[in-house]
């Protein structure tokens, strides 16, 4: 990691949908989130437009419904394991909306937000979790407040809101592989 918190093997993909983390913030909680755009399609610049706020509305139906949504997340994970890095981690990415963990709310004051390519009900690759868990390990060094047992899915600080990562995610596995 750089000290611009940009990793330097990622792809690159600068979102506008962030800002700057409360003063005296320390990052401390992981979220794992999925997405696919359309839904449950995968591949193809779908995913950065709509971090970079130029989702083509008339490209899908589905578009019309979120393409003025001002989101975005710190890094997403494709289905081959490569990863794009939208906003830096020092930074406040829009990715949690209204959420809580552990008695705090704005979850995206404290914590970073990975996208796993993927949906609620298909499974998530090999190079998905072998990329997933370092990243992880990389994120847990240079951040030391994170600990393995704070990392969490975007249902669990959005219940009822939110399923991602979704019942096809393999937390065993995923955490098997950060020892």
């Amino acid at each position: 990691m750089t000290r611009k918190h940009w990793l330097p093997k990622a792809r690159h993909v600068a979102s506008p949908n962030f800002s700057e983390r409360p003063e005296g913030i320390t990052i401390d909680l992981l979220v794992i989130h999925n997405i696919s755009l359309p839904p449950g399609k995968f591949g193809g610049s779908w995913i950065d437009d709509l971090f970079c706020n130029c989702l083509d509305s008339n490209a899908h139906p589905y578009f019309r419904e979120i393409a003025e949504l001002r989101v975005s997340a710190h890094a997403l994970i494709d289905r081959n394991g490569n990863v794009t890095q939208y906003v830096g981690f020092d930074k406040k990415a829009w990715h949690a909306g209204q959420s809580s963990y552990d008695g705090r709310q704005q979850c995206n004051d404290f914590s970073i937000g990975i996208e796993l390519e993927g949906c609620d009900d298909q499974s998530f690759t090999d190079a998905q979790y072998s990329t997933l868990a370092e990243l992880t390990r990389h994120l847990l060094e240079a951040y030391p407040a994170m600990t393995p047992d704070r990392i969490v899915g975007h249902s669990d600080i959005a219940p009822g809101r939110k399923t991602d990562p979704g019942p096809c995610f393999d937390w065993r596995r995923y955490q098997k592989a950060l020892t």
